[in-house]
């Protein structure tokens, strides 16, 4: 099987999932810190919106704790092609569920939809599950690029399509569900694309046992692997960072720039243009040259120092200054970390491992918010500053890990 033929649907499924995701950024934050959107009742504090934001967008990541090791495991018993399809399934409801939530006004459906979104989301997952099955050691990293490329460009166009659908001075119709309900139909495209174009590239299935504490084990297990433990902490440490900043930058420029939902979009489209350049464009060279821990000794650091300097200016203009290097450096570092964790797999447990991967960066996806709902209280700079001195711990982590020498 070439890995050509695999190659548009999986890129097709990253970057519709990415769409959707990006979509819906601009517009929570919104929906909590705007007292004029009419949402939650307006005697209720800022600080309480705060911290109710932050349990509402680690609720999707701890849901997803739980149900990723799940599919993970079916993907290796039953096959990439209809777990990634009942993932997606899962997806689309999320969409509808939340935009429900939103016509009902109910704080209580919309953690129902994250939590449903999270538990089948492992979209991403299976998908690098699908790019290690077709890839050999050579090809790896350059096929994460190009996942990390779909990603990038999603991210790209999701926040500026997401912020323009919630605009009714566009169209008089255009409300903050709509985009919600275009993320779903993005969804059922993705399905459809999966369902004709996507064969199955699993050729080994493995009877793995199924449990809902996988993601428990796996996490247990992740530290105590001779070989991985050092490599999951890394990713444990890149994933508390970086999500301190996806998750809570927009509330920081919210309260020092006042930008609203328009603003927002546009900032986070232009770090994922920034981030498609990186993974579209330079990864595949730096992958020829290179062995992906030498690149990660740059690229950490250099991520450690924009995520905190990004939170210096005065300006918001200055935001987008900064951010390509968060982005680069991000964008390069994601497709690198990734190669590592795969190289370290048999092909038969692929699946296994990346199980493990995304139940390590859940359970660090999941603490930021709650504890960024908090901090943003004291200063809204603070969740910033914890991504800059995570970034930076993962960069001493990967300082003792043995570099590899690159495949020729």
């Amino acid at each position: 099987m070439k890995s050509k033929n695999i190659a548009l649907p999986i890129f097709l499924t990253v970057f519709l999932d990415m769409l959707g995701v990006g979509i819906v950024i601009p517009i929570i934050p919104s929906l909590f810190l705007d007292f004029n959107n009419g949402f939650l009742p307006t005697d209720l504090g800022i600080s309480s919106r705060n911290i109710l934001l932050g349990f509402l967008l680690a609720s999707y990541s701890f849901a997803q704790f739980f149900g990723s090791p799940v599919l993970g495991a079916l993907s290796d018993n039953r096959g990439r092609k209809p777990i990634l399809t009942i993932s997606l399934i899962g997806t689309l409801a999320g969409y509808l569920l939340f935009a429900f939530g939103l016509q009902q006004q109910s704080i209580v459906i919309l953690f129902l939809s994250r939590l449903l979104d999270g538990f089948t989301g492992g979209n991403i997952s299976i998908a690098f599950s699908v790019i290690s099955d077709i890839s050999d050691e050579k090809s790896k990293a350059k096929n994460f690029g190009m996942v990390g490329a779909a990603f990038g460009l999603g991210f790209i166009l999701g926040p500026y399509i997401g912020g323009k659908l919630a605009d009714p001075t566009l169209v008089s119709w255009f409300n903050v569900k709509t985009p919600f309900y275009f993320a779903a139909f993005l969804a059922f495209l993705n399905i459809l694309s999966v369902r004709f174009y996507l064969p199955e590239t699993l050729s080994v299935k493995n009877n793995r046992a199924i449990s809902f504490g996988t993601g428990i084990k796996n996490v247990a297990e992740a530290f105590t692997l001779p070989h991985l433990r050092k490599i999951f902490l890394m990713v444990f440490f890149i994933t508390l960072g970086f999500t301190f900043f996806t998750t809570f930058f927009q509330v920081f420029c919210f309260n020092k720039y006042h930008w609203k939902i328009p603003e927002i979009a546009d900032f986070f489209a232009y770090i994922g243009l920034w981030i498609v350049i990186a993974q579209g464009g330079l990864i595949r060279p730096l992958s020829k040259k290179y062995s992906p821990i030498p690149i990660l000794k740059i690229t950490l650091l250099t991520l450690s120092i924009a995520l905190f300097f990004v939170i210096v200016p005065d300006k918001g203009m200055y935001a987008f200054i900064i951010g390509p290097f968060i982005a680069l450096s991000q964008g390069i570092s994601s497709p690198n970390v990734t190669t590592i964790v795969s190289e370290a797999a048999l092909p038969q447990e692929q699946g296994k491992i990346m199980g493990i991967n995304q139940s390590v960066a859940s359970l660090a996806m999941t603490i930021p918010p709650i504890i960024a709902g908090f901090v943003t209280n004291i200063s809204a700079s603070l969740p910033n500053i914890l991504a800059s001195v995570f970034t930076l711990l993962a960069w001493f982590v990967l300082l003792t890990i043995k570099s590899e020498k690159k495949v020729a």
